[in-house]
């Protein structure tokens, strides 16, 4: 049975940052973790709160399900969720998204970079229910972009760079950084890439006026900051109707109060 007020989540991936997700979402009252969906089979039917070593009430709640194993229409009908959270792949969307949206569960994903194909699949889901996409779901960058948008509208013809630093195994240019030169109409080639261990991932606007700089830095110093972010979201969604949002949809009403 559904707990009152409390938002039921269905998690897509548990890779570093899925159970750093999992385990915000295990510790937080407003929220049930139903099931977690991924496509290992080593944990199978495991409970994320013993593999992660939280205690909860329910010893049921989180099971950990592997597509091979796993009929995910029957897992979404007999354990009904409001909403599904991705961090599993680009490709992720293609095993849940048209179910989901058959029985208008929110979807909400965390994938870094998606192809143009993925993002129009997306919107054709987001005329059945409601989709919010962010290739980076902490609350802290999404602030960030806004208030570098607001200055650069202050100041147009400031000089800015784009510093995005992240751990040594990351290839690529990170989702994030893209994001914010979309945002700020800059072109990719203003990005400075840094990968060196032990860097979580850290993002820096730097705008060049004369005589003065200022700088806009956003540090994750855990993945956890992910699973706030997610939850922030979740919250926020929950009077949404159909349609796509993104984390501007969110955030723009708090500046306007």
């Amino acid at each position: 049975m559904k707990k009152r007020n409390t938002m039921r989540i269905g998690l897509i991936g548990f890779g570093k940052t899925g159970k750093a997700v999992a385990s915000v979402i295990l510790q937080n009252e407003d929220f049930e973790l139903r099931w977690i969906l991924r496509r290992k089979k080593l944990l199978d039917h495991r409970s994320a709160a013993d593999v992660l070593g939280i205690e909860v009430k329910n010893s049921d709640e989180g099971l950990i399900y592997s597509t091979s194993n796993t009929n995910l229409e029957d897992l979404m009908d007999t354990c009904p969720v409001d909403a599904i959270i991705d961090f599993s792949s680009g490709e992720g969307i293609y095993t849940y998204g048209e179910s989901a949206a058959k029985r208008k569960i929110k979807i909400i994903s965390a994938i870094s970079h998606y192809k143009p194909k993925e993002i129009a699949f997306f919107k054709s889901l987001s005329q059945q229910t409601t989709v919010f996409w962010s290739p980076n779901i902490t609350l802290g960058v999404n602030y960030l972009m806004i208030s570098a948008k607001y200055l650069k509208k202050i100041a147009p013809w400031v000089d800015i760079e784009i510093v995005e630093e992240h751990f040594k195994g990351k290839e690529g240019t990170s989702g994030t950084a893209l994001k914010i030169a979309e945002v700020l109409d800059m072109d990719k080639t203003q990005i400075n890439s840094i990968r060196a261990g032990g860097i979580v991932g850290r993002h820096e606007i730097i705008f060049g006026f004369p005589y003065q700089t200022v700088r806009l830095i956003h540090e994750s110093i855990s993945r956890e900051a992910f699973g706030n972010g997610v939850l922030f979201v979740a919250e926020n969604l929950k009077e949404k109707g159909v349609g796509f949002y993104n984390f501007e949809d969110l955030l723009l009403p708090y500046f306007a109060d």
